[in-house]
């Protein structure tokens, strides 16, 4: 079986990998500027945060991220987009594959909705088994549901 790792990028990160042995786990990871940091310290961070995700679950298959078309501000834009090249650049350093899917298309999997609130996410994941701490955790766990339901990764 192949380890699959979902990614909800931003400042607060929510993750779901489904490791080789079939086992899910699923958190969160802030990667918040600390008060003596600079502002490239929370992308560092994550590339430490990934080669340590990859020590503890083995190298993944692929990686799957929600793709963000619209950001709340440009800070969120701008933290999003260092965050994905940060992980794009890792995967191709290590040849792992990723993908990018559409926050429409992992909420109409999850709820059968599209334009589905958070809520509706937390409470889909909820029903599947899943107990996530916020939003974050909900969305990734809900992207690698949709991951393990509908794409050709070895079982």
């Amino acid at each position: 079986m192949s380890t699959i790792l979902a990614l909800d990028l931003g400042t607060t990160t929510g993750w779901a990998v489904r490791s080789a042995d079939g086992t899910v786990t699923s958190g969160t990871m802030s990667f918040r500027p600390g008060r003596f940091e600079g502002g490239g310290m929370r992308f560092l961070r994550f590339k430490r945060w990934l080669a340590e995700m990859e020590l503890l679950s083995g190298r993944p298959t692929v990686i799957y991220f929600e793709e963000v078309r619209r950001h709340a501000g440009v800070d969120a834009a701008h933290a999003y987009g260092g965050f994905m090249g940060q992980l794009t650049a890792w995967c191709e350093l290590r040849n792992v594959a990723y993908q990018g899917v559409p926050v429409g298309t992992i909420k109409k999997h999850a709820t059968g909705k599209g334009n589905a609130g958070k809520a509706a996410v937390i409470a889909a994941v909820r029903e599947r088994g899943f107990v996530p701490a916020d939003d974050n955790e909900a969305d990734a766990i809900a992207l690698l549901l949709w991951a393990v339901d509908t794409q050709e990764v070895e079982e």
